[in-house]
């Protein structure tokens, strides 16, 4: 048993650890995490807590809770995988290029939609289902297309690299405006002088909408590593 016990410590993960045993409460698991996608996306993830999660979801519903999820770092581990979930889209007939521009650009505005779920990347290893699955959907295109070997497994970590990079750097800028209290323009007027860019600069670096923005950037990024891959095995 204290073996047992010690694997499951050890091995730290939602994702590998058989599920709790059947149980006649309100509440599934799929409801508990919806609520948490919920609360994330309106209070962000520095307040977030195990407590505040049994609030939003009622006294009655309290046992169900930890019933259901063990703890606080369970249930975000799966909240993120929800939200990846979103990227698993349909790529087209595109060539391959296409398709995997496809899934990181829907796995990225999927990530930009919850920005608190690239700052849990940098912690938690992808062991989810929906991770898998965008994993494999872009392995199996970029093997579709000849890679192969240690290319392959180099081109695959070159895009999620990328796409996590990206979004883990746009969060942090989302992060820092929210804890602020201000709006993106009223933190960008504040801040942009101090740091010696300019409002106006920093008001665009900062907008998804400008052509400077985020998204623009990403997805100038992507097309410049999608480009330079090659179906070719590495020497």
């Amino acid at each position: 048993m204290a073996r047992e016990a010690d694997e499951k410590t050890v091995l730290g993960s939602v994702w590998l650890r058989a599920d709790p045993p059947a149980t006649r409460a309100p509440l599934t698991r799929d409801d508990i995490v919806r609520t948490a996608i919920k609360v994330l996306d309106r209070d962000g993830l520095e307040t977030f807590s195990m407590r505040r999660m049994a609030a939003e979801l009622g006294t009655a519903a309290t046992s169900a809770l930890y019933w259901r999820i063990a703890n606080r770092n369970d249930l975000l581990e799966l909240a993120v995988d929800e939200v990846l979930g979103e990227a698993l889209v349909q790529t087209g007939d595109g060539d391959w290029r296409d398709q995997v521009t496809a899934l990181a650009t829907a796995a990225y505005k999927a990530l930009w939609a919850h920005p608190w779920t690239p700052q849990l990347l940098a912690s938690h290893a992808g062991l989810g289902p929906n991770y898998q699955a965008l994993a494999e959907r872009i392995l199996n295109v970029l093997r579709s297309a000849g890679f192969r070997g240690v290319h392959l497994d180099a081109a695959v970590s070159a895009i999620f690299h990328y796409l996590i990079g990206a979004a883990v750097t746009d969060a942090a800028w989302t992060a820092t405006v929210r804890r602020s209290g201000l709006t993106e323009h009223e933190w960008s007027t504040a801040a942009g002088d101090q740091l010696g860019i300019g409002a106006a600069s920093l008001a665009a670096y900062l907008s998804r909408e400008n052509l400077a923005g985020p998204e623009a950037r990403f997805t100038s990024g992507l097309r410049a590593v999608v480009v330079g891959l090659r179906p070719r095995q590495l020497s």
